[in-house]
């Protein structure tokens, strides 16, 4: 991979099946008890705009289990663009730390970090894409059904942050991959034109629910209000009206059909409570391996030796 992660259209194929290909070998190491030292004397900073769970301990005890450390930093304290410019703020933790990871609203944010940093700028998310959660999904969709190649893949929700990624991580991986939502949250015109010749026929939109369920591998969802989004809440329920993942929706999709959510849930809204606990959940699977994708990207982003890690990893598979 690139030295920055900032989405994933920045990434070849190949690029993506390394990054999965270390996770799943990191993975497996650490149920081994081995322990490693790659990162051993580094430090990520993480700024966080916006508050989170799985990102900000994955990324800690990611960083802990290569042997480095993470420093936490609140969004106020830094004050992106208000305190002082990211310019400054990119060259200043520069020369104090070897990597950086922001979870922000605006990717602008992560693309003037990564412009004006000399060290790796890992965007931990933005209003525009979550590649970390898309790495971690295309791993435990891997890890359950085997082959990408060919599967089908349905989001029920908002072209968001999320399903972009997705998307493009499907795309990257060789399934095929659905957005069900209604035409006001569809995909952008700028969005489609970023899938290229992926559009209509990697990457689709499907109005209808029960329609793009149909003989789908996987069903995933995202809450219907995210972040920023709190005032529109009573218009997007009932927008969203009869998109949720429930026995219904399962019921159409493939009989090996795997249930996922990014988390946090809203059960009862985007998803049924009997969808995330049921026998086709693996979204639990799914939160886990926000960990080890997280440290397949530090670890070839950060440490020196990311060509030994990679063969090392094919090697094993």
């Amino acid at each position: 991979m690139s030295r920055h992660l900032t989405t994933l259209d920045e990434l070849s194929a190949q690029e993506f099946s390394d990054l999965l290909a270390v996770a799943v070998y990191l993975k497996r190491r650490r149920a081994q008890g081995i322990v490693e030292h790659a990162l051993a004397g580094k430090t990520l900073a993480m700024i966080f705009e916006k508050p989170s769970l799985r990102t900000r301990l994955s990324f800690e005890v990611g960083m802990t289990e290569l042997g480095g450390t993470a420093t936490y930093i609140r969004g106020e304290e830094v004050g992106m663009n208000t305190r002082e410019p990211i310019k400054d703020i990119a060259r200043v933790l520069s020369r104090y730390v070897q990597g950086i990871m922001l979870r922000t609203f605006s990717h602008a944010n992560v693309v003037e970090m990564a412009r004006h940093a000399t060290v790796p700028v890992i965007n931990g998310l933005s209003d525009a894409c979550h590649p970390c959660q898309a790495l971690a999904d295309l791993l435990t969709i891997h890890e359950h059904l085997g082959e990408t190649r060919g599967l089908k893949v349905v989001f029920v929700g908002d072209g968001n942050n999320v399903a972009r990624s997705l998307a493009r991580a499907c795309v990257l991986s060789g399934a095929t991959f659905v957005l069900a939502a209604p035409a006001a949250y569809a995909f952008s015109a700028e969005d489609v034109a970023s899938f290229g010749p992926a559009w209509g026929s990697a990457v689709s939109h499907v109005p209808d629910a029960a329609a793009a369920a149909r003989g789908a591998d996987v069903l995933y969802t995202d809450v219907w209000t995210s972040m920023g989004q709190e005032a529109e809440r009573e218009t997007r329920l009932k927008d969203f009206r009869g998109y949720a993942i429930d026995q219904r929706l399962i019921a159409l999709a493939a009989p090996r059909v795997k249930v996922m959510h990014c988390l946090p849930a809203h059960r009862g809204e985007e998803i049924s409570d009997a969808a995330v606990e049921g026998a086709q959940s693996i979204v639990f699977d799914q939160a886990e391996n926000r960990l080890h994708a997280q440290k397949a990207i530090l670890r070839l982003a950060m440490a020196d030796d990311a060509e030994r890690v990679i063969a090392a990893a094919r090697a094993t598979t």
